[in-house]
This record gives C-alpha cells, structure tokens and sequence, in this order.
C-alpha cells in the first residue's frame, strides 16, 4: 500500500470526484458496495436478455443507464466548477 495526496472535487461520497497525483484528469471514486451494485445491476439485464424478457431488460438497462447519467453529470459538474476541461 501507498499513501498519496489526492485532490478531492466534491464531497467524499459514494461517488467522489479525485485526481491522483500524476493524473491530468480527476476520476470518479466508486466505493465497493456500489461497484458491486452496478455489477449486480448489469447481470440482471444480462439475465433478462438470456431469458427473453426483453421488456424487463430495457426497464433494467434503462435505471442503469439513470445511474450512470449521475454519475457523469456530478464529474462533469466538478470539473466545470473547477476549469477543468472534460477528457472527452
């Protein structure tokens, strides 16, 4: 292990916005049981299309979608409120 600065550009959350040093962007900090939310979110769309409820995918695949779309718009609104402009 190695302990470093990180710069911190929102709240330390679930989803904090950081950049490590060394990094010319900041990243999104996801903490463990919401990466592990997100996986188990993603196989129930998985699963939904292997059974053939297409109808049932689309609505998990779409609150995923919701999710992430917060996700990016917190990054997005960290990096504007701090000049920094977006890596993509």
């Amino acid at each position: 292990m190695e302990r470093v600065e990180a710069e911190l550009f929102t709240d330390g959350g679930n989803d904090a916005v950081v950049r490590l040093p060394g990094r010319r962007f900041p990243g999104v900090l996801i903490q463990g049981d919401s990466l592990h939310i997100l996986r188990s979110d993603l196989a129930e769309v998985m699963e939904a299309c292997e059974r053939g409820e297409l109808a049932d995918a689309r609505e998990d695949a779409g609150l995923l979608l919701a999710g992430i779309d917060a996700l990016l718009t917190r990054y997005t609104a960290a990096l504007e409120e701090h000049g920094i402009p977006r890596p993509y």
